[in-house]
């Protein structure tokens, strides 16, 4: 009504006097109005060209935010940690989580063999990666790990055979998890 009254061409003072309101509330009202009028451009988000990565890396490898923010800085991501994550939180509300099977063996039938890198070590003044070399038996699920600095093959030969101590044996298979990746990262990495 105001607006109204305000497009016929009378002031302030004449709307004031005509509604029974002060002009201040006059005013206030045909600001707030024209506030409310304006459309806001939503600002983009730093996020808006990885969008669609971020969905690809949780929909097929179920990355944490953590891991997704180191590939998403890989292309280029400038932003911070915590809208990545409010935003992956969001993805993940409604998702469905798949259901995982353990594959069963028999006893001594299968194990399996994996290395994990755990930061760095000072040794003798250098630093130095540090890893786990851990066998897992596939019936049992008793665990061997073993942590080194030296992931030469002569090593691995040792920390096999020092697995094979401590459970008294070795399984009929043996499966390894990208073994052959982490010795050409580390050749490379010293060359």
């Amino acid at each position: 009504m105001i607006r109204n009254l305000k497009e016929m061409g009378m002031s302030n003072r004449d709307i004031a006097r005509e509604l029974g309101i002060s002009r201040n509330t006059v005013s206030r009202m045909l600001k707030k109005t024209r506030i409310q009028d304006r459309k806001r451009k939503r600002k983009g988000s730093k996020l808006d060209p990885y969008r669609d990565r971020i969905h690809a890396l949780i929909d097929e490898h179920n990355l944490s935010a953590v891991r997704i923010l180191e590939e998403i800085r890989k292309l280029g991501y400038n932003g911070g940690y915590t809208i990545l994550k409010e935003y992956c939180r969001e993805l993940r509300k409604n998702r469905r989580i798949q259901a995982v099977y353990r594959y069963e063996t028999g006893p001594g039938k299968q194990s399996q063999v994996d290395f994990g890198e755990f930061g760095s070590i000072e040794i003798d003044g250098k630093r130095k990666k540090l890893y786990a070399f851990s066998i897992l038996l596939g019936y049992s699920r008793t665990r061997y790990a073993e942590f080194t600095a030296d992931i030469s093959t002569n090593n691995v030969i040792k920390m096999h055979l020092n697995s094979f101590t401590f459970f008294g044996g070795y399984t009929d298979t043996m499966l390894y998890d990208n073994m052959n990746q982490r010795a050409k990262r580390e050749e490379n990495s010293l060359n």
